[in-house]
Order: structure tokens, then C-alpha cells, then sequence
């Protein structure tokens, strides 16, 4: 039987200001319908380039040098642009990683998907609307006749990635390239959208190539993987034998670093439990954030009423599925939005009742980490810059101190000194994470409030992340406010943990205790959903 997809002996060079550079060697795999092939492997593995090539969108530097790539019958390994335009979305589907920057800010998130309708000739007018509205409730977007009229920037990021996967979804594609589609979204949300695409693998034989950093993903939901290592394979099998029983240490590697519900808590402990309570950092009382939803009267509460409190030198964690207020909460923290209702103190202060000096002093005291550290890196600046900025915002210290502080904060995150005079485009994605880790820790916060900050990362490197936290929590006490939908994660490094869903706190204590015997239905249905490899390959 003919595969949907046939990649033979695919070897791709770029071009750099160094020389050219192999990224990858000699990539065989085959792609049955119905079936899905997990591609895995951390940053800088290859993965992504291997899904640029079979949609042939390489960047302009880089070149297939070897081997073939075969749609079908059709061989497409160099296959004009004319007919790369009409094969793209209507034979070859695409979920991207990013949703901010795949996602047309100025057009509303129905139109880009009637879009994708009409540009094939699949449908129009009120049929494309219709099947539109339909396809945003199967990728799990609520009231999407309501959502069909919003613009992206009104949507959580896990509903924006939804969003692509309507898009990608819309033609009924006979190979669908998922590449990380569910790094941004909470274990619940990420069943019910693989689950979709299972439907539509089952129904249609759409062939599956899910490229992801997520091991557990991967074994619980393809049925071949494949382990890239620097460009190339190193080994490939059913999954589920890949998991029981790796063969190269590599694949071992990532194994060992995937967290599980059941691995020893990494965080930093008092050394006397007797010691008397640290004292409390920030406090929420009652806090109620609302928006307006565009066409509609009601307001939605993102935030609805919550309490909570940040200890010194502890972490805290928000968890819940993308749109239950986890990120709202944590801009709120920050005071980039302010609290229609409640209040927000930190040191016993009203944080509303911050102005001048004092404010510019608490913007200093608590620092941001978010989850993309591709946007929330300025381009133009050097690594050196973008670390220095907050230091002279602050007006602290001259040239050489700042200069000297950037050193020692890149020595902080492992980072090498001469990274100082390199941008962010020429570092990976743990490594910019490192920096703005760095940049955050320039004032020498009390708290630092991560926001996903480790969700886009893969297992090895979200592993090193994950130990400089604690790591900087023993040495310099600091306090976290932890954003995550990992409850993996979650579960290694705090002592504390909210689960929130619909604005609203629905259960609260130590991560033992919620995730091993959760009371809530919700918090019960988040456990449920988590990927437990290991048990599986017993």
C-alpha cells in the first residue's frame, strides 16, 4: 500500500555567515493513512526543519541537498511554488507552534477560517460560516458562534492554538503536519483536541506527523516514533516498545527528564519544620477582573473573586485549562491590569494605591518571566542589552558596574559572557529563556512570576530551567508565582498550588495532597488527563 507520505534519505543544509551548516542527514520515514508518526527530540534536534521540508516552507538559507519527499504518488522534493500554493492547507495541513504570530491580528478568527474554505473551493457565503462555527466547536473553543466574531487578541493563547487547529482542520487534509500543537494548552484541553484529530484520522486516513518535545504525548498518542538527535535518527519503532525498552542513550536521556506525577518533589525545604511561617509576600482578596466581549452585553469574568497569598521564598502555582484566569491572575500580580473588584497587597500595601516612586519601586520588586521567549525579547538588542535594560530603566550603577552585572547574571543561568554580544535570533529557545530568567533577576526581585515560562521548552532543557528556579529559590530565597497547565511540573517544584477554572479558585493545598486525592470533579478531571508514559510501558 502506498504511504501518504514518503521522506527517503532527506538531507538539508544551511547556509550561515560561518559556513554552511547540515541540519539534517540521510531522514527516511514512512506515513501510512489513519496513521500517526511522532517525530521527537529536544531544540535544535531537527524536528521543525524535517516538517518545513515535506511542506517545502525551508527558510532562504537552507536547501534540500539529498533525498526525496513523496505526497502520494507525487513527488514534491522540488516541486514548483504554483504547485506547493494549491497542495498547502487542501492536501497538507498545518498547526504551527506559535498562534500570536500565525494568526492575522486584524482579521476576526472566523474569517481565517472561511478563509481557508473558500481559497480551496470548499465552501462559501453561509456554508462557510456554518462549517466554520462547526469547526471551532470541535477544537473546543465555547459559544464559538459568539467566538466566530473575535479577533485573535481576545483569545487565551491555548484558544488561539485551538483556533490554528480549526484552521488546519478545515480541508480535510490528507497529511496533517502537527508541530507542537499543544505546548499552550492544559491536559484537558489537549485530550479532547488530539482526540478530534484521532476522529479525523479515523474517518478521513489523514496521515498524522506530530512533531513534539513531549515524550509522554508522544507515546501515548502516535503509533511509531521517531528520536532525532542533531540532524539525525537514532532510533525509530512502535512506541509503546520505544518507551518500555529505549535503545539509545539519547532516547534514555529523555526519558529520565520527562517529569511524572510520581518523581520526588525538587523543591527547596526548611531545614527546622518548627520554624515560624515565612511571612506573607503578596496577597489577593477577593479579586474580580472583567472584559467586555465584543457584540455582547455580558461581561466575561476572567477573574472572579479569588484569594490567594504568595509566602516569602516559597512557590505558589495557578493551574487550569487555557481561559480559566491563570495568566489574567498573574498580569494582575504584576499590576499591568488593575482589579475591578478586591484587593491585591503586597507588604500590606494596596497595590492600587500605588503611584510614582513607590510604584516604580514595586515594578522593581516583582518580575515577569513569560512563556515566549521569542516575543519577549527585543530583536534588536544584544543579549548584553536586553539583560542591561532593567538596570538602567532603575538608573543603577554606571557603564562598567551594568556591564560587570551582565556577566555575573549570565554565570547565574549558565550562560557563557561571551553571549553578551550575540542577539536572541542566534541563541535557542531555552537559551533565550535562560536570558530573560537573567533580565528578571537583574533588580533582584522578591518574586518573580513565571507565566508558562517553561511550557514551549523540551524535557532536557525545561529540566535545566526547572533546577536553576530552585536552585536561585536556596541560594537567594526567592518567591514564585508559577503559571502552569503541567501538573507534572507543578507538582516538582511548589509547595503550594490554586486550581482555577472559569475565574474562579475550585480547590487549593499542597500538590500531594490536590493531585493524589483531588476532591473537585474538575481537578479530578485534570489528573485524569495527564500523559503517564511509564505507567503505560509496564
Amino acid at each position: 500500500m502506498t504511504p501518504v507520505l514518503s521522506v527517503r534519505d532527506l538531507s538539508v543544509t544551511f547556509d550561515t555567515g560561518e559556513g554552511p551548516v547540515q541540519a539534517l542527514h540521510d531522514i527516511s520515514l514512512d506515513l501510512a493513512a489513519g496513521e500517526t508518526v511522532a517525530v521527537v527530540g529536544q531544540s535544535g534536534s531537527g524536528k521543525s526543519t524535517l516538517a518545513s521540508c515535506v511542506n517545502r516552507l525551508l527558510a532562504d538559507n537552507g536547501r534540500i541537498t539529498a533525498g526525496a519527499i513523496t505526497l502520494g504518488e507525487q513527488d514534491i522534493t522540488r516541486a514548483p511554488e504554483s504547485t506547493m500554493t494549491a497542495i498547502r492547507g487542501r492536501r497538507i495541513g498545518l498547526v504551527p507552534q506559535d498562534p500570536m504570530t500565525n494568526l492575522n491580528p486584524v482579521m476576526t478568527v472566523g474569517a481565517q477560517i472561511t478563509e481557508a474554505l473558500e481559497v480551496h473551493g470548499l465552501a462559501s457565503g453561509q456554508d462557510a460560516r456554518e462549517r466554520a462555527i462547526d469547526l471551532l466547536g470541535q477544537a473546543g473553543i465555547d459559544r464559538p458562534a459568539a467566538r466566530f466574531r473575535q479577533y485573535p487578541h481576545e483569545f487565551s493563547g491555548g484558544m488561539r492554538q485551538r483556533v490554528l487547529i480549526a484552521i488546519a482542520l478545515a480541508c480535510r487534509p490528507e497529511v496533517l503536519l502537527a508541530d507542537e500543537p499543544t505546548s499552550a494548552l492544559d491536559v484537558t484541553v489537549q485530550r479532547l483536541v488530539l482526540d478530534q484529530m484521532a476522529e479525523l484520522t479515523a474517518e478521513l486516513g489523514t496521515g498524522v506527523l506530530l512533531i513534539t518535545h513531549d515524550l509522554a504525548l508522544a507515546a501515548e498518542r502516535a503509533d511509531r516514533v521517531i528520536v532525532m538527535h542533531r540532524g539525525w535518527v537514532v532510533e525509530s519503532g512502535d512506541a509503546a516498545t520505544i518507551i518500555a525498552s529505549p535503545q539509545h542513550d539519547y532516547t534514555e536521556r529523555l526519558l529520565a527528564a520527562a517529569p511524572a506525577m510520581s518523581d520526588v518533589k525538587v523543591i527547596p525545604t526548611a531545614d527546622d519544620e518548627s520554624a515560624e511561617r515565612p511571612e506573607t509576600l503578596l496577597e489577593v482578596s477577593g479579586a474580580v477582573r472583567r472584559y467586555r466581549i465584543r457584540g455582547q452585553r455580558e461581561h466575561l469574568h476572567a477573574v472572579d473573586g479569588i484569594d490567594l497569598s504568595i509566602p516569602k521564598g516559597r512557590t505558589v502555582a495557578i493551574v487550569g485549562e487555557s481561559g480559566s484566569g491563570k495568566s489574567t491572575a498573574a498580569r494582575l500580580a504584576l499590576r499591568l491590569e488593575r482589579a475591578d473588584a478586591g484587593t491585591i497587597r503586597y507588604r500590606g500595601t494596596d497595590l492600587a494605591s500605588l503611584r510614582g516612586k513607590d510604584l516604580l519601586a514595586y515594578r522593581r520588586a516583582i518580575q515577569p518571566v513569560f512563556q515566549n521567549p521569542y516575543a519577549s525579547l527585543d530583536p534588536r538588542y544584544t543579549i548584553g542589552q536586553v539583560i542591561d535594560e532593567p538596570l538602567r530603566v532603575h538608573r543603577i550603577g554606571d557603564a562598567a558596574s551594568r556591564r560587570k552585572a551582565v556577566a555575573d547574571l549570565l554565570d547565574r543561568v549558565d550562560l557563557p559572557a561571551a553571549y553578551a554580544h550575540r542577539r536572541p535570533h542566534e541563541l535557542s529557545g531555552g537559551q533565550r529563556q535562560r536570558v530573560a530568567i537573567a533580565r528578571a533577576l537583574a533588580l533582584d526581585p522578591e518574586l518573580v512570576v513565571m507565566d508558562e515560562a517553561v511550557s514551549a521548552l523540551d524535557v532536557l532543557v525545561q529540566e535545566q530551567i526547572l533546577e536553576l528556579m530552585v536552585d536561585l529559590q536556596r541560594d537567594r530565597g526567592l518567591s514564585y508565582l508559577f503559571i502552569s497547565h503541567d501538573l507534572a511540573v507543578v507538582h516538582l517544584v511548589a509547595h503550594h498550588v490554586y486550581v482555577m477554572k472559569a475565574g474562579k479558585i475550585v480547590e487549593h493545598g499542597d500538590p500531594d495532597t490536590v493531585f493524589r486525592s483531588p476532591q473537585h470533579p474538575y481537578t479530578q478531571q485534570l489528573v485524569a488527563a495527564v500523559p503517564r508514559p511509564h505507567e503505560q510501558a509496564s
